[in-house]
C-alpha cells in the first residue's frame, strides 16, 4: 500500500513497524459544537485508510482522540477554550457540552457506517499523562514559565521549522499568527495554561505548576504515546494541522523521546462552499441533519466525499450530493439483483478488484470508474448471484456504503411481477400496464430482458 508521506513529500510505501500491525493515530473532533459536513470529510476519509489498511490483510490499530478541553479559540494560544465558549453559548456546563457532543459524534459515526476505532480517548480522561509529559519535557531543559502558563521553547528544537517548511523569520515579524509578546519566540506554544485568578473554570485541574488545564497539542502526544508507543505507522490530520498542531505534536514528542512521532503523515485536504473553507465562525457549516433534511440520505453523502480524492480541494454543492444520491440508487439497485439472480446462471461476471487503486494512495475516483463499469457489464442481464453477493462485500468492506442492507420486495410484490408476467404471455397488454403502474406507485419499477423480468427501486 502506498500513500503521500507530508514528510517526505513524496508518495511511499506503507512499511509497518511490527507488521501485520498497523499503528494509526488520528486526530478527531472538538466535541464544542455539531461537527460540520467538512469535519466528517475528513472522519470518513479516515474511515477509508482504515478499511483498506484491513482489506490489504493487515491489522489497523486506530486511534481517534476526542478534545474535551484545551483547544484555545486562536492558535496563539489566546482566546477562550472552545468548551467554555460552548458551555456560555448555551447556559451550561463544559461537562455537560462534552458530554453531549461527544456522544452525538460517537452517534455519528454508527449513523455514517464507520468501522469502530480501537480507542477513542478523550483529553480529559488523559490530564495525568499529560502532566506528566510536560513534567519530563521541563526536566529536559524544553519549557518555561509565563505568568499565563508553561511554554515549549521551539528553539531548542532545531528541526521545529523541517515538517512544515516554516519560515521562522517570517515568523519573528508577527506574520504567523497574533502572539503573546512574553513568549520568547512567536512559535513557541502552552503546555499547560493556568486558570484565571478572577473566576473559576468548569474544567480545571491541579498541577505542579497551579490550577490549569492543558493545552490543546499536547493532549494528542501524550494519548498517541500511551495507546500506540513512541512511533506510530501513521497519523493523519487536514492540512490545517500541518504548520501549527502537528509541527507542535512532533516537537514535544520528539523531544521527549528523540524517535520520530510517525513514519508516515497523512492529510486531507479542505473542502469549499462558494469557494470558502467551511468553518462555523464563517456561519457556511452544514450538519448531517441539514443533509437529511433536504432529503439525502447519509450513505450518500459518504459517497459523495469518496467521489473526490483525499488530496484534491473539493467544492460542496447540492447538485453535486444530489448527483451522488443518484448513484447510490444504481449501486443499490445493482445489489438487489441478487435477489433475482439465478444461483446456477452461468452469466458470470469478472471479479471486482477497488482494493489496487485504493492501496495508490486512496484513489477513490479510480475506485469508483472501475464499479461504474463492472455495474454496467450487469445491467443487461441476469448475472450469477455469487459474482453479485461477492462484488457487494467488497464495495462494502473498503467504502463502506452499506449495499448489503438493500432489501428484497415482499412476495406479494413479487407475485404481481409473476402475473404480469403470465398477462405478457397471454397478450393481455392493458392488464400488464396495469400491474406495472401498480408496482410504480409502490416505487418499483420493472426491466423487461427477453422472457425474464427483473425488478429495481425507482428512488
Amino acid at each position: 500500500m502506498k500513500l503521500y508521506n507530508t514528510l517526505s513529500r513524496n508518495i511511499e510505501s506503507l512499511v509497518p513497524i511490527n507488521q501485520p500491525t498497523v499503528t494509526i493515530y488520528t486526530c478527531g473532533p472538538t466535541v464544542y459544537d455539531y461537527p460540520h459536513i467538512g469535519n466528517w470529510f475528513t472522519f470518513i476519509r479516515y474511515d477509508l485508510l482504515v478499511r483498506t489498511i484491513q482489506a490489504s490483510g493487515l491489522q489497523p490499530k486506530w486511534v481517534m482522540n476526542i478534545t474535551d478541553v484545551g483547544h484555545l479559540t486562536s492558535d496563539a494560544d489566546e482566546g477562550e477554550d472552545k468548551l467554555e465558549k460552548g458551555a456560555r453559548r448555551e447556559g451550561k456546563t463544559a461537562w455537560d457540552i462534552a458530554e453531549y457532543y461527544g456522544n452525538y459524534f460517537t452517534e455519528g459515526l454508527k449513523r455514517l457506517n464507520f468501522l469502530t476505532p480501537w480507542q477513542l480517548p478523550k483529553a480529559t480522561d488523559h490530564i495525568a499523562e499529560q502532566i506528566d509529559m510536560i513534567s519530563r519535557l521541563e526536566a529536559k531543559g524544553f519549557t518555561y514559565t509565563l505568568t499565563d502558563g508553561i511554554y515549549y521553547d521551539t528553539s531548542k528544537f532545531p528541526s521545529y521549522k523541517d515538517f512544515a517548511r516554516l519560515d521562522l523569520d517570517e515568523q519573528q515579524a508577527g506574520i504567523r499568527v497574533a502572539t503573546n509578546p512574553d513568549k520568547h519566540n512567536p512559535s513557541d506554544f502552552a503546555l499547560w495554561k493556568f486558570s484565571p485568578k478572577d473566576k473559576q473554570r468548569d474544567m480545571e485541574w491541579d498541577s505542579p505548576w497551579g490550577q490549569g488545564f492543558p493545552g490543546w497539542h499536547i493532549e494528542c502526544s501524550a494519548m498517541c504515546l500511551k495507546y500506540l508507543g513512541e512511533t506510530v505507522d501513521i497519523h493523519c490530520g487536514g492540512i490545517d494541522h500541518i504548520p501549527i498542531h502537528h509541527t507542535n505534536e512532533i516537537a514535544q514528542s520528539q523531544a521527549l523521546t528523540g524517535k520520530p512521532l510517525a513514519n508516515i503523515w497523512m492529510h486531507t485536504n479542505h473542502i469549499l462552499i462558494d469557494d470558502e473553507k467551511i468553518s462555523k465562525s464563517l456561519g457556511n457549516s452544514l450538519t448531517l441533519e441539514q443533509i437529511e433534511e433536504r432529503g439525502i440520505s447519509l450513505e450518500a453523502f459518504r459517497l459523495y466525499v469518496i467521489e473526490s480524492h483525499y488530496m484534491s480541494q473539493s467544492k460542496f454543492s447540492w447538485e453535486g450530493l444530489s448527483s451522488a444520491q443518484n448513484r447510490l440508487l444504481r449501486y443499490k439497485n445493482f445489489a438487489i439483483k441478487r435477489f433475482q439472480a439465478d444461483p446456477s446462471d452461468t452469466q458470470s461476471l469478472p471479479g471486482l478488484d477497488i482494493l489496487t487503486p485504493m492501496q495508490e494512495d486512496l484513489n477513490t475516483p479510480q475506485a469508483l470508474a472501475i464499479i461504474e463499469d463492472f455495474i454496467a457489464q450487469s445491467e443487461s442481464k441476469l448475472s450469477n448471484r455469487a459474482d453479485i453477493t461477492a462484488a457487494i462485500r467488497i464495495i462494502d468492506d473498503i467504502l463502506g456504503l452499506n449495499l448489503n442492507a438493500s432489501s428484497d420486495i415482499s412476495d406479494d410484490q413479487k407475485q404481481l411481477i409473476k402475473n404480469r408476467q403470465q398477462a405478457r404471455a397471454d397478450k393481455d397488454w392493458q392488464r400488464s400496464d396495469e400491474i406495472r403502474n401498480v408496482l410504480t406507485q409502490q416505487n418499483i419499477g420493472l426491466n423487461d430482458l427477453g422472457n425474464a423480468t427483473t425488478w429495481y427501486y425507482l428512488s
